[in-house]
């Protein structure tokens, strides 16, 4: 059949042509009108109307058609006229309606918040982008030697507050001090700056450097790490090995890794965990998700791995800057728990192997006190389970530390479900929590 379609008369194996891919695609239907009361012969309309399928590959081949038998002698009639006028289920595509600006063209835009289209990465580099600045410190070493940390850092507010890791501004001489040494800031655009550290906590690794400017300075959006799921897109802004304005794009791994998952002792810690790229220099830098806002800070990897970066979230971040502002330092109670997440999978388990394992939906099972502990002295026992602290229902260990938040010396009522569904409150008094304890 489609051996007959070569013939030298282009008209008639062009029209057959569109006859035999209106068969292959199927849903294509002409109707002619042609109505005579004189028995006479008149020139005929005809309405075509094609189907979706068929539409959408006139629409990619349009050019070819156009090009070897225009659409004039594609459609003539038998009386040797042209036809006017074509009804469809939608107008047929010009050639050229696909050729629009990027960003523009609705294959470029996302379906749905959070997916990815073709320019989303990189318009949520742009929006952060402008924010990200390079960080370094020299400082002395010994006698006339000097050394120069690098690192990366983001400005959060247009007064030149900027956000990033507390070993990039940290003595040489002492991994827990602040450099005494110039912190040279610079822009995106090529502006320098000179700043000053106004806090640091290096158990987070994060720190707050001021610059001065006499216009206001770009800011990036803060957005939230709750929101993040694993397998959600993320943009590492920094400048690794300081070369500027780098950026690497991966998923979330994991939203809630722990500090003791990575060997990292003292108090319980959470980390968002990708798969950017990160190297010496990203430190600092922020994560980005695909509306541009910052969802964490970068501030580690994996050395002998690929693929395994870590951030502090965002949530994490604002809570520890909050804490600078009113405090001048963060406060960590500590009550000498060691707390263990409960869900109904767990719990079933715990009452196959004891039958006295409390009745409860959710909650924190207590498997070891710390003697001596503010925990000890309330009277916590190995195998409470916690339901109720300081008044609300909890049902994870991160819950009980944000109500804890910086309150230390203050009693705090605990409900706990020990064997046999006996119901005690307790009454805990957090200490001051020892980072190197």
């Amino acid at each position: 059949m489609f051996r007959r379609l070569l013939t030298p008369r282009p008209r008639r194996s062009a029209a057959t042509g569109l006859l035999a891919l209106t068969a292959f695609y199927g849903g294509a239907a002409l109707a002619s009108s042609s109505s005579s009361s004189d028995g006479h012969s008149h020139p005929t309309n005809v309405a075509v109307s094609i189907s979706a399928p068929l539409r959408q590959f006139l629409s990619s081949t349009s050019e070819l058609f156009l090009r070897d038998f225009t659409l004039p002698s594609l459609f003539s009639s038998p009386a040797g006229g042209f036809f006017t006028r074509y009804s469809s289920t939608s107008p047929l595509p010009d050639s050229n309606s696909y050729r629009e600006p990027l960003g523009k063209n609705r294959d470029d835009a996302p379906c749905c918040p959070g997916c990815l289209g073709r320019n989303s990465i990189a318009e949520a580099a742009a929006a952060a982008g402008p924010a990200v600045v390079n960080i370094s410190v020299v400082q002395g070493l010994y006698g006339p030697m000097f050394g120069k940390s690098i690192g990366s850092g983001t400005i959060i507010d247009p007064d030149g507050t900027i956000l990033t890791c507390a070993h990039c501004v940290a003595d040489f001489h002492s991994m827990r001090r602040v450099s005494k040494g110039k912190v040279g800031v610079t822009l995106q655009d090529g502006r320098e700056f000179e700043g000053i550290v106004v806090n640091a906590d290096f158990l987070s690794d994060i720190a707050v450097v001021k610059i001065q400017s006499k216009t206001p300075l770009p800011a990036a959006k803060l957005g939230s790490s709750s929101k993040l799921r694993p397998g959600d897109w993320v943009i590492a802004l920094g400048c690794p090995l300081s070369l500027q304005n780098t950026i690497t794009s991966g998923i979330v791994s994991c939203v809630d890794r722990k500090s003791s998952d990575l060997g990292l002792g003292g108090v319980r810690r959470e980390y968002l965990q990708t798969d950017c790229a990160i190297n010496e220099g990203n430190s600092g830098g922020p994560l980005v998700n695909l509306d541009g806002e910052v969802v964490g800070v970068n501030i580690m990897k994996v050395a002998a791995a690929d693929g395994l970066s870590f951030a502090v979230p965002i949530d994490s971040v604002t809570k520890i800057v909050e804490q600078f502002r009113k405090n001048g330092r963060v406060v960590r109670p500590w009550l000498g728990l060691k707390m263990l997440d409960l869900n109904e999978m767990k719990i079933a388990q715990f009452k196959e192997k004891d039958a006295s394992f409390p009745d409860v939906v959710k909650g924190v099972l207590v498997p070891v006190v710390t003697p001596g502990s503010p925990a000890d002295r309330a009277g916590f026992r190995p195998g409470d389970v916690v339901v109720e602290f300081d008044g609300k229902p909890v049902g994870g260990i991160k819950e009980i530390i944000d109500i804890m938040e910086d309150q230390v010396g203050k009693p705090l009522k605990v409900l706990v479900k020990r064997a046999n569904n006996k119901s005690v409150t307790l009454t805990a008094v957090p200490e001051e929590a020892d980072v190197d304890r």
